[in-house]
């Protein structure tokens, strides 16, 4: 099995889920062919990265088959968030906080 991460995604966790919940469990050709027409074009670019670089991992280690690799697991949890705020009327100040999240992959021969 191969583990690939990626620990600094500035979108937050509930919509890149929406993406990883598209292509969990499905042949890498096929996942990278739905991520190609995915209308969330970012997170979908950050994904199928995660895709090649393990595809290229089971490449240099010679004793997968990559045409029978599939998506195992694609675990998408919450990061820190950066505390931000915004100025508003009358001296007040709202509080934003931009999210981001760790997203794990792995491979797996079928």
């Amino acid at each position: 099995m191969i583990t690939v991460k990626n620990n600094n995604v500035g979108i937050s966790a509930r919509k890149v889920r929406q993406v990883a919940d598209l292509v969990r469990r499905k042949k890498v050709e096929e996942a990278l062919k739905i991520l190609r027409f995915s209308e969330k074009k970012e997170i979908a670019i950050i994904i199928s990265k995660l895709i090649n670089s393990g595809l290229a991992i089971a490449s240099e280690s010679k004793k997968y088959d990559l045409d029978n690799l599939i998506l195992e697991t694609i675990k998408v949890d919450e990061g820190p968030s950066l505390k931000r705020v915004m100025p508003r009327a009358q001296g007040r100040a709202f509080r934003i906080s931009k999210k981001s999240s760790y997203v794990t992959l792995a491979l797996k021969e079928a």
